[in-house]
């Protein structure tokens, strides 16, 4: 596995001084991937801002993990409908 597309999770918790059994809860709860290696767990470069988001959501606003399933379920629908305006109104733009 190429270690320049994952981060280690450990290291990632000391850095950002957060448990692993937050990102392992996460992973648990299908938010996040979590990729074993022998001993060590990593996660995806491309997760990595969706990752830090779920830390802010979780030590400064002190939000739960079912809240944070909720939160970005509401917040993957919106996206969704944003795109579908957008297509809409590009349909319309060829008849108008």
């Amino acid at each position: 596995m190429p270690t320049n597309r994952f981060i280690e999770v450990k290291a990632f918790c000391i850095s950002h001084n957060i448990e692993v059994s937050f990102i392992s809860s996460l992973h648990e709860t299908g938010l996040i991937e979590i990729h074993f290696d022998h001993e060590s767990a990593f996660f995806d470069t491309e997760q990595l801002q969706q990752v830090e988001k779920f830390i802010r959501f979780h030590y400064e606003l002190d939000i739960n993990i079912e809240g944070i399933e909720c939160i970005n379920h509401l917040l993957q629908r919106t996206v969704a409908l944003q795109d579908e305006i957008a297509s809409l109104r590009n349909r319309l733009n060829l008849y108008e």
